[in-house]
């Protein structure tokens, strides 16, 4: 195996473990260690696959390059072999690039419309009619999770859930094609509204988040928990800056704080 190559070793030993899981009772009976587990599965899959066919490519060649040594006959076939050899480590330097980890997750996306009133509100729907006819396309799942509708049947603010069917490869995840809509989009157009022809700028705003897993209830332990009283601030007569009525709680592990009065 090439040197560049010895990343592979633990990874296909971590695909031979995510096999065994994928038939493991307390797998297969939680829906989203299913999902997690058959998303890794499908990932290492196609790594492993452009390993094996680059080792058999690669094997290939060094046989015939020995044998070319003593019949010339077979030197013939060494540029094929040497071109498929450099395409299939090519593939498999391409999987071994670390990714972002959450390109496989799915997405939960906003449109809100910005400055120009109604005519941003339409351009808001606009936006989201193509979010909608590229999920469309891409065979993803929509779900409308709120909407708030003008009068002209834009949208002044709407959310929206995308979904993968099965588990698409990283690079083809709801997240990994849609992270960099996020940030305003403008138009320069005559709206539909304007009356004078003049031409207007509308504004709206995209926000793309990852819809991260439920990773189950997390426990925290009491001794990992300090608990501090102390004197209120600010408006509410002498009652609140005269007696313990604000709480701040640290979870010591992290370092994070949340207080209030």
């Amino acid at each position: 195996m090439r040197e560049e190559f010895a990343a592979v070793e633990p990874l296909l030993t971590e695909y031979a473990e995510v096999e065994q899981q994928m038939s493991d009772p307390a797998v297969l009976t939680d829906a989203r260690a299913a999902k997690r587990v058959g998303r890794r599965y499908a990932e290492l899959g196609r790594l492993v696959h452009a390993h094996r066919s680059w080792a058999a490519i690669a094997q290939d060649l060094e046989d015939a390059t020995e044998i070319a040594e003593e019949d010339p006959d077979f030197a013939a076939e060494l540029p094929e072999l040497t071109a498929r050899e450099a395409a299939a480590a090519e593939r498999l330097r391409d999987l071994l690039i670390p990714r972002d980890p959450q390109d496989a997750s799915d997405v939960i996306l906003e449109v809100k419309a910005g400055e120009g009133g109604e005519e941003s509100a339409l351009f808001a729907g606009d936006l989201l009619r193509m979010y909608l006819r590229f999920a469309e396309q891409k065979g993803w799942s929509v779900q409308v999770l709120s909407s708030n509708e003008s009068d002209l049947g834009g949208y002044k603010e709407v959310s929206i859930a995308l979904r993968a069917r099965g588990n698409p490869a990283p690079e083809d995840g709801v997240w990994a094609q849609l992270k960099y809509e996020g940030g305003v989009h403008r138009v320069q157009r005559v709206p539909v509204t304007e009356s004078q022809g003049r031409i207007h700028t509308s504004a709206a705003g995209v926000m793309v988040m990852p819809e991260l897993e439920d990773e189950g209830e997390i426990e925290i332990h009491e001794n990992d928990i300090r608990v501090d009283v102390y004197r209120s601030s600010g408006p509410g007569g002498q009652s609140v800056n005269t007696t313990d009525s604000a709480v701040r709680l640290t979870h010591l592990p992290t370092g994070v704080v949340v207080s209030m009065q």
